[in-house]
């Protein structure tokens, strides 16, 4: 069964930047592209109409990137003090301020997918307030980011295992999903030096 979900909606954005970072030497949120930190590129680039607010969660050096990642002003911050326990603890931080905030929906991306194309955010927005539940940027049949959660999925989420993460939610609810066209910079992770560089060449 598809859940209603209100066309009219408040979207939050959070960005999961609770990591270590380790395969990298140190939080990913500090990893820089064209003179911008990971985190203010993705900050910026989640800014787009229809997003009422970005929200980084930290967790690993916190205050360290806090204090260097040159965030735009209209960010918000909060810290995940479980992140060792997982991305669900991050999604979860987030999600219990967008709530709080009075947000309808939210939008998670990865601060290690700092190739964002604003055209495949809006899709996402439009997906969110056409009533789907949950929107996901596609790309040669491989799901990307950043992808969207109405208030409808949030008990979903809420009741998954931390070894599952979001994905068990989409495994048990493909019904609630629609798939956005995206380019195929909606993959484009960093998970090691050599990831970094081919990200590094692409941009």
């Amino acid at each position: 069964m598809i859940p209603d979900v209100p066309t009219a909606m408040r979207i939050h954005a959070l960005i999961l930047a609770a990591g270590r970072g380790a395969r990298v030497g140190g939080p990913k949120a500090l990893l820089t592209l064209g003179g911008e930190t990971f985190l203010a590129r993705v900050a910026r680039l989640l800014r787009r109409p229809g997003i009422e607010r970005v929200t980084a969660v930290l967790g690993h050096e916190a205050d360290r990137v806090r204090r260097e990642a040159a965030l735009p002003p209209h960010v918000g911050l909060t810290v995940n003090t479980r992140y060792v326990e997982g991305m669900l603890t991050s999604i979860l931080a987030g999600l219990g301020d967008a709530e709080a905030a009075g947000a309808d929906a939210i939008l998670l991306h990865p601060v290690d997918h700092p190739l964002i194309d604003p055209a495949t955010v809006d899709g996402v927005i439009a997906a969110l307030r056409r009533g789907t539940p949950i929107a996901l940027p596609s790309h040669g049949g491989h799901r990307g980011h950043p992808a969207g959660f109405a208030r409808a999925a949030w008990a979903a989420l809420r009741a998954v295992s931390a070894d599952e993460g979001a994905r068990g939610v989409l495994a048990r609810h493909p019904e609630w999903i629609e798939y956005v066209p995206a380019g195929e910079e909606c993959l484009f992770g960093v998970n090691t030096n050599e990831d970094y560089e081919r990200v590094k060449q692409r941009r």
